[in-house]
C-alpha cells in the first residue's frame, strides 16, 4: 500500500524554504524542548548509584530510551515527509523498521513494570529476591530480543517483493510502516502482532492493578505503598493507551483526508502528530520523575543548572562579543 497522506498538507505549501521552515517548525521546537527534558532524565537516572542498583529505575531508564529513540524517528520521518523527501525502499524500511524495534519496547517495558510493582505489593518479603538487578537486566534482554524478532520476521515477509532494482525503487507517499507492506501476509502478520501485543501487555497491567487494589484492602498489606503502586500501574495504562493510539495514526490521516478540506486537514495533522507522537513520549516519563521522592530533587537540579549554565554561556559570548 503506498499511501500519499501529504498530499493534502503539499499543496498547501509553497515551494520556496519559507514554506518549507514555516511548515516544520511547528512540531520541531516542542520536540527539541522535549528531547532535552528526556536526556536530562536519562542522565538523572544514570547520576547516581541507586538509580542503577534499583529494578524499577532501570525499567524505566529502558522505557525512557525507547520513547526517546521514538522521538527522535518519528520526528525525522514527519520533516522528511513534509518536505517531500522521495526516499527509496531499503532507506524508508530501515528507519520504519527501527521504529517498530522500538515501538514495541515500550508496551513490553510496561508490562514488566507493571508485575513488579505486583510483586512489591503483594509479596513484599520475595520481591528482593524475585526482582533482582540480574533478573532485571535479563527481562530487558529478552524484550529486545522479542522486539528484533519481530522486525526479523517482517524483513522475511519483504521477500514478497521482486528484487530487482530494489534499491532504486523509490518509495510513492510517506515512508511508513505499511508503505513497506509487501502484501497481504505482511499486512496480516503486522496486526496480529500489534493485537497480540498490545491486549497481552493490557491483560496484564489489568491483573496486575486488581492484585494491587485487593491486597491494599486487606489487613496485613501497606496501604500507602499499594496505593502509590494503584496509582502507578493506572499510569502505566494510560502509557500504554498512548502507545496503542500510535498505531492507528496512519488509518486516521486517510480518513481524515477524505472527510475534511485540505486547510483544515493540515491544521488536523499537525495537531494528531503532536498529541500522539510528541507529547506521550516527554509527558509519561516527565510524571515518573515528578512523582518519584527519589528521582524529583536530583532531576529538578539537573534541570536547574543546566538552564542557568546555558544562560550564563550566552550571556558570557553576549558580552564578549559587544
Amino acid at each position: 500500500h503506498s499511501i500519499n497522506l501529504l498530499s493534502n498538507t503539499s499543496g498547501l505549501q509553497d515551494d520556496s524554504l519559507l514554506g518549507i521552515v514555516l511548515f516544520s517548525i511547528v512540531t520541531m521546537l516542542p520536540c527539541c524542548v522535549f528531547l532535552y527534558v528526556n536526556g536530562i532524565m536519562l542522565f538523572t537516572l544514570r547520576s547516581k548509584a541507586v538509580f542503577c542498583e534499583t529494578a524499577r529505575y532501570i525499567l524505566l531508564y529502558n522505557l525512557l530510551f525507547a520513547e526517546t529513540v521514538q522521538l527522535i524517528l518519528s520526528q525525522v520521518l514527519f520533516l522528511l515527509a513534509a518536505d517531500r523527501v522521495i526516499m527509496t525502499y531499503p532507506l524508508c524500511g530501515f528507519l520504519t523498521q527501527l521504529a517498530n524495534f522500538t515501538t514495541t519496547i515500550s508496551p513490553l517495558t510496561l508490562v514488566v513494570m507493571s508485575v513488579e510493582r505486583y510483586v512489591a505489593v503483594c509479596y513484599p518479603l520475595r520481591h528482593a529476591d524475585i526482582v533482582t538487578v540480574r533478573n532485571t537486566d535479563v527481562a530487558i534482554i529478552l524484550i529486545w530480543m522479542f522486539s528484533f524478532l519481530n522486525v526479523l520476521i517482517q524483513l522475511l515477509l519483504l521477500l514478497e517483493l521482486p528484487f530487482d532494482n530494489l534499491l532504486n525503487v523509490q518509495v510513492k507517499g510517506m515512508c511508513s510502516s505499511m508503505s513497506m507492506f509487501a502484501g497481504p501476509i505482511s499486512e496480516a502478520y503486522n496486526r496480529a502482532f500489534t493485537c497480540f501485543v498490545f491486549t497481552s501487555a493490557g491483560v496484564t497491567v489489568i491483573s496486575s492493578y486488581v492484585g494491587v487494589a485487593a491486597a491494599a484492602r486487606s489487613a496485613c498489606a501497606d496501604k500507602g505503598s499499594a496505593h502509590k503502586a494503584r496509582n502507578t500501574l493506572l499510569l502505566h495504562l494510560v502509557q500504554l493507551g498512548l502507545s496503542l493510539s500510535s498505531t492507528i495514526y496512519v488509518p486516521l490521516l486517510m480518513t481524515l483526508s477524505t472527510i475534511v478540506t485540505r486547510v483544515m486537514f493540515a491544521r488536523i495533522h499537525n495537531v494528531v502528530y503532536l498529541l500522539i507522537f510528541i507529547v506521550p513520549r516527554c509527558l509519561s516519563p516527565l510524571i515518573y520523575g515528578l512523582r518519584d521522592q527519589s528521582i524529583r530533587p536530583v532531576l529538578m537540579f539537573n534541570l536547574c543548572c543546566r538552564l542557568r549554565l546555558s544562560f550564563v554561556i550566552v550571556k558570557s559570548e553576549v558580552s564578549s562579543s559587544a
